[in-house]
């Protein structure tokens, strides 16, 4: 099956131009081949690939049940990795294991302040329609803490993070006992203690993911991973 982004229309899909290329000059795609789109939004359909030289459109032959939002809410601000393919990986694998909702941050201790947000999106599209997600994710922007607080000061916070001295509940707590779950994952040293005192001192709740150390990108797989496992 092969999942492609584009707009749907009653009677066709009509596929994006780096899709139609993709269509033709790398996959060498026929016409009236079987073809799957979606908008992003959760619809989504089946029909023939109907190539017209270099465009390409898609006859309707199926209308799929619309995606529906899930209940249940993931959304992990992180921050990004000095290793730009460790971050790519997380993002990756994350949007496979079916988060809602990514904001890279900036902290004190970051050691990368900027990122290809469009390449980044682009990467995300990609991993969902490798894992059939007809529903993408939302990506926003590299956001600095402090301002990722005050615009989430409503909702409730979660940290993960590496001091002994702070009270932390397990994840799997978290999971059981939330729907709408924001956690945030500092760069590989950590929040700074004065980012997380003021993290915690606004309501947010400190969370264990275990006894091992884990690196930023494997402890933001790993709690997408154990929201995953809770759904099942």
């Amino acid at each position: 099956m092969r999942l492609f982004i584009g707009e749907i229309f009653p009677d066709r899909a009509e596929l994006r131009a780096d899709e139609i290329h993709h269509i033709i000059k790398v996959l060498r795609m026929n016409d009236n081949e079987e073809i799957y789109v979606t908008d992003g939004k959760g619809k989504w359909v089946g029909g023939k690939l109907r190539l017209k030289g270099k465009k390409a459109e898609v006859e309707i032959l199926e209308i799929f049940p619309q995606e529906p939002l899930s209940e249940r809410i993931l959304h992990i601000a992180i921050a990004p990795t000095k290793s730009l393919e460790r971050f790519e990986f997380f993002l990756e694998k994350s949007v496979e294991l079916g988060v809602s909702e990514i904001t890279p941050l900036i902290s004190v201790n970051s050691e990368r302040k900027n990122l290809n947000l469009e390449k980044m999106q682009k990467q995300l599209e990609n991993a969902c329609k490798q894992s059939l997600r007809v529903l993408f994710p939302r990506l926003n922007p590299l956001t600095p803490l402090k301002d990722f607080m005050e615009k989430n000061a409503e909702n409730q916070l979660f940290v993960a993070h590496c001091y002994q001295e702070y009270e932390k509940i397990s994840l799997k707590k978290v999971f059981g006992n939330q729907k709408n779950i924001t956690i945030l994952i500092g760069p590989e040293g950590d929040f700074s203690k004065h980012e997380l005192e003021l993290l915690l001192s606004q309501g947010a709740t400190g969370v264990d993911l275990g006894k091992n150390r884990l690196r930023t990108e494997t402890a933001g797989i790993f709690t997408v991973a154990g929201f995953y496992y809770s759904h099942l």
